[in-house]
């Protein structure tokens, strides 16, 4: 991995009020319009028929009263597991038949109705965002891994999110790669009237500290760390093996403490065997070196 120059947003109207309006991403985006709404009740709806038959038959299968109260917690929860890889199934329905009509892509555009990028783009947040809400609040840990590897995020079950947020597409994660409680990583942002879309790339064995906030672009290399509360700049690369702290992100030292390292090979020497002997003198009393 070679370091980038980094880009610079070229806009026709340079003023600045326009990036002071409304700061939020798209993990954090707490208005929902009555499109999503009524595509969250589709979703549920088609979503949940397995759990409305599981019911039906329970309620077929078992007539007396006592033993239907008995086994209600364990059908519900049947009907709650059925439930979630209902929903997982038919929202990537949705997606498919959303970026067959509009590709995803990165970039800049306008965040503003009508534009067809911003638009697509709240449609693709919201059928991912219901998903990844449901397993992230699941008692199994490996659950929300599953969810971003269903929708395209590249992670394996080595990594770990611990009650963090990463966005939900152009994420890129390496091997054993640790985010810390309450992180966020951000491939999208909305900053002013700008949507800004941008890959972010985390190499193996990075660890993201607690707190801390990914922006777009962001690539840090194999072995490195960025301290608690710290943040990235958009596009910022962050070399390998090397501990990044602050607002914005700056390098404090290296990392001397990789879990890999294949150029260091240690030779131990198992055939033979050496022995010493050597002489101490103990200094003890006159009258008790005969108990010696």
């Amino acid at each position: 991995m070679t370091e980038r120059e980094d880009e610079h947003i070229i806009l026709d109207n340079e003023d600045e009020s326009e990036f002071l309006l409304d700061f939020t991403t798209s993990s954090a985006i707490g208005r929902i319009n009555y499109k999503s709404f009524i595509l969250y009740i589709i979703i549920f709806w088609l979503g949940g028929f397995g759990s409305s038959i599981l019911f039906l038959l329970y309620l077929s299968l078992f007539n007396q009263i006592l033993l239907t109260i008995l086994l209600f917690p364990l059908v519900f929860a049947l009907m709650y597991l059925t439930f979630i890889p209902g929903v997982a199934f038919i929202s990537k329905l949705f997606l498919i038949l959303i970026n067959l009509i509009h590709k995803p892509k990165e970039g800049i555009f306008l965040a503003e109705k009508g534009d067809k990028d911003y638009e697509f783009w709240c449609l693709r947040i919201a059928v991912k965002k219901i998903v990844v809400w449901i397993t992230n609040n699941f008692p199994l840990p490996w659950i929300d891994i599953l969810a971003f590897r269903w929708f395209g995020v590249k992670i394996d079950f080595t990594s770990h999110l611990q009650d963090a947020w990463c966005d939900v597409e152009f994420i890129s994660f390496g091997r054993k790669v640790m985010v810390g409680q309450g992180a966020v990583i951000m491939s999208s942002m909305i900053v002013g009237k700008y949507l800004i879309i941008k890959k972010v790339i985390l190499d193996d064995y990075v660890v993201v500290g607690g707190q801390s906030t990914i922006a777009p672009g962001t690539i840090i290399g194999k072995d490195s760390v960025i301290g608690a509360l710290s943040t990235t700049k958009y596009l910022q690369y962050l070399k390998r093996n090397w501990i990044y702290f602050g607002i914005p992100a700056i390098k404090l030292k290296p990392n001397k403490f990789s879990e890999e390292r294949k150029d260091i090979i240690k030779k131990v020497e198992v055939d033979e065997v050496r022995k010493f002997k050597v002489k101490h003198d103990v200094n003890i009393d006159e009258d008790k070196k005969d108990y010696v």
